[in-house]
């Protein structure tokens, strides 16, 4: 009686979800939390649903694993496979609990939308100078940026150091030992990477949800709802629970993202090399529609057209199993122009040394520091963008310039998640004089302490179209080799992305890359 009570509560819940999110009322992500369905429970199965609810309140089993046996074949299939495929990665090499804990926790935020190829040479050297949790927070803000320079999302490096320095002084060193505890106790953790730190290094019987992880199961489950509804993920959520492997939680969601990035990729997946392949909706359909000799496919979702995990948008047979997840349209990136200066003094060794200001504590590239800049808002000509250059340096500088010694040197294009930015760069060379910065957060660097500095890959860009333009110019000039080429005046020169095989280089690569390119 108990069990059908409980259950009869959650299935109401669901379908006052429904009701909700039909009237597009902000209200249904409240009762979304209220809800929270548990699909890894069989009451379902055995009790039926009760009349007063609607077959749409909760998923159908098309969309689910309501049979035991389907799902422990499941997780031995993946596990096998797992044994036998999976990469050998630093953060899956763990001597000690509290090592365990540090790795995963380092891993799981450079893997935020980074790529493993990147993060790789980024987590070794990490680990090697910060190998325990007391170690990291005593370090500065200033060595983490400097650190995480080039990996992007600079937030996360701050968080995961903020992190760092709450266990150390208000949790006395202790690790948090449950999801729960590591979502309200970490900054910067949230579900996911809550239930990835809990099933990896704490044996936290708990699915985890990154983005692999939903293709792999709307593929598996044909949910083609958009993957970022408050019931899909909900869904997703339920379908992770159900399967994870309560013996080996960590090493079975470490398993699902495996397949998702190496076998169930979003474009050309290896369906023929898929371990759980018999348990896809997507590819059974692939193939009945394929195989025009058989039958029909009668599987189905028999709540098709209310369902809220159904597809709204037509069968598109050249995509085949692509036709899962539905993602939303992504806004397009929002553009911006910059004005950006290279301000160059004689140094005391005679190395010439560059001026840089720190950026914000918040915000995008947080902490990190750069040439002077200022936003470019609308349209000017050349002279006003000068002259507004100049007003900003002046400041700086305490020293008053004019824009007769700020030269034009091009343009850089760096695209961010949600930025198209173009930098628009100038250069002013000082002579011998007062060229004391008079503002706070503004520094003084040589070339060879330029490329330690934590500075952006859009920093990086403006140095090396400086060097380019600027340095390598005047080596032509003083050898007496000239450059015949040159710039037409209704096109002005931008310089994109380094060819580098997506992984991000540190500065003195930068302008290794291009001496071998040109």
């Amino acid at each position: 009686t108990r069990n059908k009570i409980s259950l009869f509560t959650r299935c109401l819940a669901m379908s006052r979800l429904r009701s909700a999110m039909h009237k597009g009322k902000r209200a249904a992500q409240e009762m979304v939390e209220t809800a929270k369905p548990n699909w890894n429970e069989n009451s379902i199965f055995f009790f039926g649903l009760p009349e007063e609810t609607t077959n749409a309140a909760l998923p159908s089993a098309y969309h689910t694993f309501p049979d035991p046996a389907d799902v422990l074949q499941l997780r031995s299939q993946l596990l096998n496979w797992y044994d036998k495929e999976k990469r050998e990665l630093p953060w899956r090499t763990l001597d000690s609990v509290s090592l365990s804990f540090l790795s995963v926790w380092v891993s799981e935020i450079m893997l935020q939308q980074t790529q493993v190829a990147t993060v790789k040479d980024y987590y070794n050297k990490w680990m090697k100078r910060w190998p325990t949790v007391q170690d990291l927070a005593s370090a500065t803000l200033e060595e983490v940026n400097q650190m995480w320079a080039g990996l992007g999302y600079y937030s996360r490096g701050k968080r995961l150091h903020e992190g760092a320095q709450k266990v150390v002084t208000e949790l006395k060193g202790q690790m948090p030992q449950t999801v729960d505890s590591l979502l309200k106790q970490l900054p910067g953790v949230g579900r996911y990477t809550a239930a990835a730190i809990g099933s990896i290094a704490l044996g936290q019987v708990t699915g985890a949800v990154d983005g692999n992880v939903i293709r792999v199961l709307c593929r598996l489950r044909a949910i083609g709802a958009e993957s970022t509804s408050p019931a899909v993920t909900e869904a997703l959520w339920g379908l992770a629970n159900t399967l994870v492997d309560p013996e080996k939680p960590g090493d079975f969601n470490q398993a699902m993202m495996e397949l998702g990035a190496r076998v169930c990729t979003p474009k050309a997946p290896v369906c023929n090399r898929c371990p759980v392949q018999s348990h896809c909706r997507s590819y059974r359909k692939v193939k009945t529609i394929s195989n025009t000799s058989s039958l029909p496919d009668i599987e189905d979702c028999g709540n098709s057209g209310t369902c809220l995990l159904c597809p709204s948008d037509p069968w598109d047979d050249e995509l085949g199993v692509q036709n899962f997840p539905r993602k939303p349209a992504k806004k397009p990136p929002r553009v911006e122009r910059t004005l950006t200066c290279v301000v160059i003094r004689p140094g005391e060794e005679g190395e010439d040394e560059y001026l840089l200001t720190q950026r914000p504590n918040k915000g995008l590239l947080a902490g990190l520091w750069e040439f002077p800049c200022l936003l470019l808002e609308e349209e000017n000509s050349e002279m006003k963008q000068k002259r507004a250059l100049c007003a900003v340096i002046s400041r700086i500088l305490g020293t008053p310039l004019t824009e007769s010694l700020c030269k034009y040197v091009g343009e850089v294009v760096h695209i961010f998640s949600h930025i198209h930015q173009t930098y628009v760069v100038h250069s002013v060379r000082l002579k011998d004089g007062d060229t004391q910065t008079q503002t706070e957060n503004a520094q003084w660097l040589s070339r060879s302490a330029l490329h330690e500095a934590a500075v952006s890959t859009g920093l990086k860009k403006v140095c090396v179209l400086f060097t380019q333009r600027v340095c390598d110019g005047k080596k032509q000039k003083a050898t007496g080799v000239k450059n015949d080429k040159k710039p037409q005046a209704s096109k002005k020169p931008k310089l994109g992305a380094a060819k580098n095989g997506g992984r991000q280089l540190s500065l003195s690569s930068f302008f290794k890359a291009v001496k071998e390119e040109s």
